[in-house]
């Protein structure tokens, strides 16, 4: 099955467009200075087009309502639609300081609320004419599609990325590692329990689809900390009843990769306090930013080059397939395609935070 499937990826591999920073339209919040720092930081590293840069007067709040969204998707659609950048832009990247996310009416798979990154997701097709409810997610047209080339006219969506941490040092080095990632190290993937868990499958699944001295699978109640050589991880985060730490102490890879199916951990890229620690539902007075669960922005600061993330509660369903996401990337996909080839919806709850273009290559 392995075989089969790497020869799936190689070929698709083989027929990738140029993938540089020609392809990356960069978003930045003019009235923010760390939006812009980040912005300029990445242009210069990545070799960006200076006309790729698409900076607008937004909000500096995290949340937004869908009419300061709409401002926002139609700056970026007026940047796009210059010298027909619509159709030479794969990748868009916002960087923090850009709105995180839409607040939205109703509530549950039924909501309007969404991140903002999933929702600049179809920009591509709107901008062709095509609508799309406000309300409830949106099937992904890319995903689980292992063996085809994202390209056009295949598929009438951009990849939608963010480069944000708590800081500008944890971005500027979140973005020196993408620079340096090669294909090394272990996949870990941390099981609740030996069940038959739909999740637990996913991440016995994705175990099996990469090299058996690749991987580190524990089937056990135990969550793993303080590994080293990571290059890949998937787990529970808080999510996990066993977990207690923020931190996992894990020594990530320049290339590291990391999710979790956790509701929330997206919610904020403000920093907590120090001594602030995972708790539950059940104890508000100890929550942060709305919310007791594991944060995104942890495994950035910990040293991993990307991660995946929700704004609000995406539903299990909806969250990143481990068994796509690993496997797609140990064959050579780039960061933003391994995320999206695993992500079943767009204009919903998910972020991903890292360099679009990030790859780790051949195996060494």
């Amino acid at each position: 099955m392995l075989r089969a499937i790497s020869s799936l990826f190689f070929l698709a591999a083989a027929g990738i467009q140029a993938q540089d920073g020609a392809g990356v339209l960069v978003v930045v919040n003019r009235d923010d200075p760390l939006s812009r720092r980040i912005g300029a930081y990445y242009v210069h590293k990545r070799a960006v087009p200076l006309s790729n840069v698409c900076e607008l007067d937004l909000s500096r709040n995290e949340e937004i309502k869908w009419s300061e969204y709409e401002r926002l998707e139609e700056g970026v659609a007026t940047c796009l639609g210059h010298s027909g950048m619509r159709e030479k832009i794969l990748y868009i990247v916002t960087t923090r300081g850009v709105p995180l996310k839409v607040a939205g009416e109703g509530s549950g798979p039924g909501t309007e609320s969404c991140a903002v990154d999933s929702e600049l997701c179809l920009l591509y097709s709107k901008m062709l004419g095509v609508h799309f409810p406000v309300a409830g997610p949106v099937g992904n047209p890319f995903f689980g599609k292992r063996d085809e080339v994202f390209r056009r006219p295949n598929f009438p969506i951009y990849l939608v990325t963010r480069l944000a941490g708590y800081d500008f040092a944890e971005v500027k080095r979140m973005i020196d590692r993408s620079l340096l990632a090669r294909n090394r190290g272990r996949f870990v993937f941390d099981m609740k329990s030996s069940g038959n868990d739909t999740g637990d499958n996913w991440l016995r699944a994705a175990a099996g689809l990469l090299p058996k001295n690749r991987v580190l699978l524990d089937e056990s109640t135990e969550v793993i900390y303080n590994q080293t050589d990571v290059i890949g991880y998937a787990g529970w985060g808080s999510n996990d009843p066993g977990r207690k730490r923020r931190l996992l102490g894990f020594r990530w890879l320049p290339g590291a990769l990391a999710t979790e199916f956790v509701s929330t951990d997206g919610r904020t890229f403000e920093r907590p306090p120090d001594d602030w620690k995972l708790t539950t539902w059940k104890d508000p007075a100890h929550f942060f930013a709305g919310s007791p669960q594991s944060l995104t922005a942890d495994y950035i600061r910990e040293g991993a080059t990307g991660c995946s993330g929700h704004v609000y509660e995406p539903y299990l369903t909806a969250t990143p397939r481990p068994d796509y996401l690993f496997p797609a990337y140990f064959q050579g996909r780039n960061l933003a395609e391994s995320y999206y080839l695993a992500i079943p919806a767009l204009s919903w709850q998910n972020i991903v935070i890292g360099d679009p273009l990030c790859r780790i290559g051949k195996a060494e």
